[in-house]
């Protein structure tokens, strides 16, 4: 069975290929780059499944291929849940990461260490040309730091370290953040739901 991941990351498509590897063997995961492009519809849910569910209906549509999508980010305790579904542009509209942590930062600035917990959180979803969908969720609990610190990963990584951790999401390696983040947790339990 073929399988359209609604993305242009080849990492995430990657990972997502080993996760189905072992969970679902039948299916072939293609990205977005192995279909004719097609206009994406803007991210303008207020939830991660609403935006998830809006990618991978546009997959459907547009390819007739049962479609996963996935839509993340970061909810800082201390700020309510947010950045939330604005993580990625939480600094303005143009997708900056440098920009979004330094913005980050400046908020927390006078919020004490041991209040500064926040989590990851991914709802991934698949859909169906019959019109079946399935959600599922995933998180990943830590906490933020005052300065970046690590080289991998991307996003607020540099700022987040996860618990039971001392490193940040950035300083440990892809395969320790797979097995412990949102994203990994969601599509291992959506790979079991195909």
């Amino acid at each position: 069975m073929k399988v359209l991941l609604a993305t242009r990351n080849a990492g995430k498509v990657d990972e997502l290929r080993q996760i189905l590897a072992e969970a679902a063997p039948h299916v072939e995961l293609v990205g977005l780059d192995a279909v004719d492009e097609y206009p994406e519809t803007p991210e303008t849910e207020l939830t991660f499944a609403g935006n998830a569910l809006l990618k991978a209906r546009d997959g459907v549509k547009h390819t007739g291929l049962p479609t996963i999508a996935d839509d993340s980010g970061i909810a800082v305790d201390a700020l309510n849940g947010m950045p939330g579904v604005l993580s990625a542009r939480w600094a303005g509209s143009r997708k900056d990461d440098a920009a979004n942590n330094a913005l980050l930062l400046d908020q927390l600035s006078d919020v004490p260490d041991e209040l500064r917990t926040a989590k990851f959180v991914c709802a991934a979803v698949i859909a169906y040309p019959d019109g079946r969908e399935t959600v599922v969720h995933g998180e990943m609990p830590g906490r933020v730091i005052r300065e970046p610190r690590g080289a991998n990963g991307f996003g607020y990584d540099p700022l987040f370290v996860p618990d039971g951790f001392t490193l940040t999401s950035a300083e440990i390696s892809a395969a320790e953040k797979n097995a412990i983040s949102h994203r990994g947790k969601a599509f291992r339990e959506l790979a079991t739901k195909i």
